[in-house]
């Protein structure tokens, strides 16, 4: 009977989430969807965009930080719920706007309640999912935000030339605030909020003789080097592909002659090719500690994450080098896809490897310091990187990024065998 209640209540509570951040993540990208519409409307300037774009991201980073520590003070339901009404509302409010304050003022309020989203989420996988299967489940939840890339871009598209970019925004926000109210009824915070065993609960009486023997002061935490690797790597991956989501289409726009219609395509066929990056890193680095067990120096996941990262690399020079106006579709869909693939594998191993590598007094922690780090490079890549673009081309702030994720990939190879069990370690008789 617990069983089949455990299974219940883990189905509900993940697609109400899993839902729930699909559409987190397309609210959080709606102004690129319809950027194209927009600027047909109201004149705006590279610097423009990348104000805007900048204002989410520095919130987003600084918001996401926040509610990792949150989490753990606040009931997550009603964290995560009051995130996705507060982002639903402003979408509304964008709707009705048309000058470049008000829109930087809403889209810094936006960054703010996206941050609400992740946080709950990992807090609400850990209570109701065994250990052995945080990392599968985490993989496959991050894919909504493949799946909101992927369809987004064309169905906001779509309904932007049919009736306007403002109807497109309303629109989402509404559903937003409706699916809010969905999720603070659905999702439970752990199973002793409906009378089932907590999971942890056993773990900890298992362990309870040793449990500190896993903890660390916050000084040997901090000063673990393979921390501070991780959040440079991660910096750059996320900062890279919000790059390539955020300008891509414009890219292939204005630089390359292409349709907007081709443009759209391009991020959906790359939020797609994320999404099967992101289960296969998920799946098969599992497979890799399966096999090797996880160690004190050098992680078993970091083979595949390097591949990847050396895809991202790839791709993004095909995607700089070959694409032109007389270009197939089918190549430049292609090159979107494997862009998609390496860049959103690496982004669900930095979080699960942050997670795992850490003292268990400070596995939020970890996490929330690698992703602000991840998201001030969302940040620098809106105004720093349109400055580039709007003094030197496009082109050349392309390869701006391609040269800074080659010179990550190939740091990040130098240093994987580094210690990367964070904090203190202890010696071992055996």
């Amino acid at each position: 009977m617990a069983k089949s209640g455990y299974g219940y209540y883990r189905t509900t509570i993940f697609l109400a989430m899993f839902v729930g951040y699909t559409l987190y993540y397309f609210n959080r990208k709606t102004f690129s969807f319809v950027m194209p519409s927009l600027m047909q409307e109201i004149k705006l300037d590279k610097d423009d965009l990348g104000l805007i774009t900048s204002s989410q991201s520095l919130a987003y980073a600084i918001s996401k930080f926040i509610s990792g520590v949150l989490s753990d003070q606040i009931s997550a339901r009603w964290l995560f719920s009051i995130g996705l009404f507060m982002v639903g509302g402003i979408n509304v409010l964008f709707s009705w706007s048309s000058t470049v304050a008000v829109f930087s003022a809403l889209w810094f309020l936006n960054g703010l309640g996206q941050g609400l989203g992740w946080p709950p989420c990992g807090k609400v996988l850990r209570k109701w999912f065994e250990p052995s299967q945080f990392g599968t489940w985490w993989s496959v939840l991050s894919c909504s935000m493949n799946l909101a890339g992927g369809l987004g871009p064309i169905i906001a598209t779509l309904l932007a030339q049919s009736y306007s970019w403002r109807s497109t925004l309303s629109t989402s926000g509404l559903i937003c605030v409706v699916m809010s109210i969905f999720c603070l009824l659905v999702i439970h915070n752990e199973p002793s909020d409906v009378g089932l065993p907590n999971i942890e609960a056993s773990a900890k009486k298992k362990g309870k003789a040793g449990s500190s023997k896993d903890e660390s002061t916050l000084k040997e935490f901090l000063l673990s080097p393979y921390l501070w690797l991780l959040s440079l790597g991660y910096l750059v991956v996320f900062g890279v592909k919000t790059t390539c989501t955020d300008w891509g289409q414009l890219f292939l726009i204005q630089d390359k002659g292409q349709s907007a219609l081709m443009g759209s395509s391009y991020m959906s066929a790359l939020e797609i090719g994320g999404l099967v990056g992101s289960l296969a890193a998920g799946y098969l680095s599992d497979r890799a500690v399966a096999r090797q067990g996880l160690r004190v120096y050098g992680n078993p996941r970091h083979g595949l994450l390097l591949l990847m990262m050396a895809g991202m690399c790839v791709s993004m020079y095909l995607f700089r080098t070959t694409v032109t106006q007389e270009s197939s579709n089918v190549w430049i869909l292609s090159l979107g896809a494997a862009f998609g693939f390496s860049s959103y594998g690496p982004i669900a191993l930095f979080g699960v490897i942050a997670n795992e590598s850490a003292p268990s007094n400070y596995c939020g922690t970890s996490h929330a310091i690698v992703a602000l780090m991840a998201n001030v490079g969302g940040f620098l890549s809106g105004l720093p990187f349109s400055t580039i673009a709007k003094h030197h081309g496009w082109d050349t702030a392309f390869w701006v990024a391609e040269v800074t994720c080659i010179v990550t990939t190939i740091g990040f190879f130098l240093f994987r065998n580094i210690q990367t069990k964070m904090g203190r370690v202890l010696k071992k008789t055996d």
